[in-house]
């Protein structure tokens, strides 16, 4: 079985880099972009199953990345959780409206972004999990 693909959407080069090695220790495929014009790109190039995104990109912020992948049929159902920088107020309910399957500000602890991501994951995929 190929590895569970992973966008890590975010314009800053440590954030990208540090939740990559991150998740490929916990076996994980990562991609990264760091623009909403790249993100939109890879998306449709790649088809990862999961995507964290930044809100606070440039060429257009992380809601514009989640209103292209929501009106791409073959993308549509990719679940998103925001990793940001951004206040919570407004911003988290705005996210979650868009479809975010989570909503985290940064700096954020590995052990519930990782739950996330696998909640998440199992999820999009139609399976339950009694083991968390």
């Amino acid at each position: 079985m190929d590895k569970t693909k992973i966008l890590v959407v975010d314009d800053s080069p440590s954030m990208r880099k540090g939740l990559g090695v991150r998740l490929r220790a916990n076996g994980y495929e990562v991609l990264s972009a760091e623009d909403a014009v790249s993100a939109t790109a890879t998306l449709v190039k790649e088809r990862p199953d999961l995507v964290i995104l930044d809100l606070g990109l440039p060429a257009g912020d992380g809601f514009v990345v989640m209103e292209r992948l929501r009106k791409n049929d073959r993308l549509a159902s990719t679940p998103v959780i925001v990793l940001t920088g951004r206040e919570v107020a407004g911003n988290r309910d705005r996210a979650m409206q868009a479809g975010a399957a989570a909503f985290f500000q940064k700096p954020v602890d590995d052990a519930k972004l990782l739950f996330a991501i696998r909640k998440a994951l199992d999820m999009s995929r139609g399976e339950l999990r009694f083991d968390a």
